[in-house]
């Protein structure tokens, strides 16, 4: 990297973050190593890691080899100067977890929120975040940012909801980044859940070493994260990945869009639901599904997984058919894209560890071979909080992008938390 002339705050922002990024990315590195990796003079590079060091964002830890002379002290990124928080929404329920500026959320908790109506929801959800804050400052944890995995298309550089398909109308055009900011009093980051997925697995899941791949979410809704050459792909409004909304059964189930057989009303959790409890009246009296519905009088999502593990049963052949539906829509994605890797997760993504022979002979029946052979599909090993994960990915790569005020932020908390004497 060549030296950036100049010496404005702007300039000086730009080499502080590259050199802060190096260090982040190194498990320990020298200054004459910082200087010859970005072409800054060894004054510019002691001056900016004084100022790192001041602020507690990197550390000294020992002695490295010398080339002649003095032994250079080594430098290291200090991922406990500052934490995060990542959120991801959902219905009736809503994840938060506590990261720090590298690793994988080591505390993820739930809290049940309708959130229906953001009038309602949100209220419930600031003040939960307020007490997570509040609860961990005395362990001196300093929150520099948010992180908002949301379903739904949004304005990510506004941070608002244009529409929310599942959570209901009442989120159409709410300023969701705007109201948590000003009531939180932390920099707040938007980005659509199954984006904030693919994130996550790009970070800190089995795509770390692949820079194409497809995060496909099947949950409540279904969508998807694309990343191609290791960049979201947003698309020309910011909405690419809705393939929960491809029609793949003309004049099929009515989805809540308007439209009629999409996918996800056919293979998300609510139209699963709604299909199973209409159809087992008239199911056998000894299947095991059925069993759980006369006891309990309905059946959830964990009930209809358990009983497909039971071939021949009504659970087995009606996940065997969904399995079949999403088979379809990954054959389009594999033709749409040419991902090197799809990774599935959400609540349903058990049908995949159930059915994977079933959706593979389906894409490779479907798809183009020389495409489909060289794509490889796997379950996302995050789980259920590959959301919160990537909503706390999220807000590290904004705080760490090259022109970010990480740095300055950093200082004046300090400085506020100075004169008021904490």
């Amino acid at each position: 990297m060549s030296k950036i002339p100049g010496n404005s705050k702007y300039v000086k922002k730009i080499n502080r973050m590259t050199v802060l990024n190096i260090i982040k990315q190194h498990e320990v590195i020298s200054r004459y190593e910082l200087a010859e990796k970005t072409g800054l003079t060894p004054p510019a590079i002691t001056g900016i890691i004084r100022e790192l060091l001041e602020i507690g964002l990197v550390k000294e830890v020992g002695l490295a080899k010398s080339r002649g002379g003095r032994r250079p002290v080594k430098i290291k990124f200090n991922p406990e100067a500052g934490y995060v928080l990542g959120i991801e929404v959902t219905r009736f329920e809503t994840s938060i977890g506590i990261g720090d500026l590298k690793n994988v959320p080591g505390e993820i908790s739930l809290v049940e929120i309708d959130m229906t109506d953001p009038e309602e929801g949100i209220p419930i959800l600031i003040n939960s975040l307020k007490s997570i804050i509040e609860r961990n400052s005395s362990e001196e944890k300093t929150f520099l940012g948010i992180g908002v995995a949301f379903p739904g298309l949004l304005n990510v550089k506004e941070g608002i909801v244009k529409r929310s398909v599942n959570l209901g109308p009442k989120w159409n055009n709410f300023p969701i980044r705007e109201v948590i900011e000003k009531q939180v009093g932390l920099p707040v980051f938007v980005e659509n859940n199954s984006n904030a997925s693919a994130l996550a697995e790009r970070w800190f899941g089995g795509a770390i070493s692949y820079k194409d791949l497809v995060y496909i979410n099947l949950g409540e809704g279904i969508s998807a994260g694309i990343i191609l050459e290791d960049r979201i792909l947003q698309g020309f409004q910011g909405h690419a990945g809705e393939i929960g909304h491809m029609v793949i059964m003309e004049n099929g189930p009515l989805c809540n869009c308007g439209n009629r057989g999409c996918l996800e009303s056919i293979c998300g959790i609510p139209a699963i639901l709604r299909r199973v409890n209409s159809e087992l009246p008239l199911i056998k009296n000894d299947d095991p599904l059925k069993e759980i519905w006369e006891k309990k009088g309905k059946v959830g999502t964990n009930d209809i997984l358990n009983c497909a593990l039971i071939e021949g049963s009504y659970a087995h052949d009606l996940l065997k058919q969904i399995a079949k539906y999403v088979g379809l829509a990954i054959a389009n994605i594999v033709n749409f894209y040419n991902p090197e890797t799809i990774f599935i997760g959400g609540k349903m993504s058990k049908v995949v560890e159930i059915f994977m022979d079933v959706i593979k002979e389906t894409v490779y029946s479907h798809a183009f071979p020389e495409i489909a052979i060289s794509t490889s599909i796997k379950v996302s090993s995050l789980g259920k909080n590959s959301g919160v994960i990537g909503a706390c990915a999220l807000a590290l790569r904004e705080l760490f992008r090259s022109n970010s005020d990480i740095v300055d932020y950093i200082q004046s908390k300090g400085k506020k938390m100075q004169s008021e004497g904490i």
